[in-house]
């Protein structure tokens, strides 16, 4: 059973990953503290140690959620991407690894079901897309690979997952996930490459225009919520 300061530090976490704050959102303890039914103690700790994940930042007055700069999130997702296609050129590199069926089977599941009944769009998309990525990862055999592509994720998500917002956009991710992942299934790998490729971006060029498309439908949605909230 989790101590209570893990419970807190975990909770605190998911809020910041999950869009729970909004970025302009001062993370105060008094009112975490009520919000959690804790003391500030734990939450105090938890938030120093967000703060040491890189999750949150100091600002003007207080502690906020990290939003990474354009630049910043270019650079995380220039990472992502190579995390991303190591999976893949590992196993054409070396002919005697193979990706694990069965997790790419079981994977693949999931998403024909979401074919058959899309999920709504919405922010919330963002953590299937990452669990396919994560698992096609894992599938390729190298634990610490996907650590790090787990990592990487988590520091783009806040902008990321303001790139799911219309039907078009899941429908399309859906689809090409499923391609890349029979690719990979059925030991065609290079045209799995070329496939992950082409989804995560190709190009610095693809790569800052989802970008900022993403960070302006971030802060859209942030003025929509905080017009929503004004009496």
């Amino acid at each position: 059973m989790p101590s209570l300061r893990e419970s807190v530090y975990a909770k605190l976490r998911a809020a910041v990953l999950d869009g729970g704050f909004g970025p302009r959102e001062r993370l105060a303890e008094t009112r975490l503290a009520a919000r959690f039914g804790v003391s500030r103690t734990p939450v105090r700790e938890g938030l120093a140690r967000l703060l040491a994940d890189g999750l949150i930042e100091h600002g003007d007055d207080g502690l906020f959620v990290t939003v990474p700069s354009l630049a910043q999130l270019k650079d995380f997702w220039e990472l992502r991407v190579t995390l991303e296609l190591r999976g893949i050129v590992r196993a054409e590199e070396d002919s005697c690894l193979r990706h694990d069926r069965a997790v790419l089977t079981a994977e693949l599941e999931r998403w024909y079901a979401m074919r058959e009944r899309p999920p709504a769009p919405g922010p919330r998309f963002v953590v299937e897309d990452e669990r396919f990525h994560a698992e096609l990862s894992r599938a390729s055999g190298n634990p610490a690979l996907t650590a790090a592509l787990v990592a990487a994720g988590e520091r783009v998500r806040r902008v990321r997952m303001y790139d799911f917002l219309t039907e078009a956009r899941v429908g399309a991710a859906i689809a090409e996930h499923i391609e890349i992942m029979e690719h990979v299934r059925d030991g065609r790998l290079g045209e799995g490459h070329r496939a992950l490729r082409a989804h995560v971006g190709g190009s610095m060029a693809v790569v800052t225009e989802r970008a900022q498309q993403a960070m302006t439908q971030m802060a859209l949605h942030a003025d929509r919520l905080r017009a929503a909230r004004q009496p």
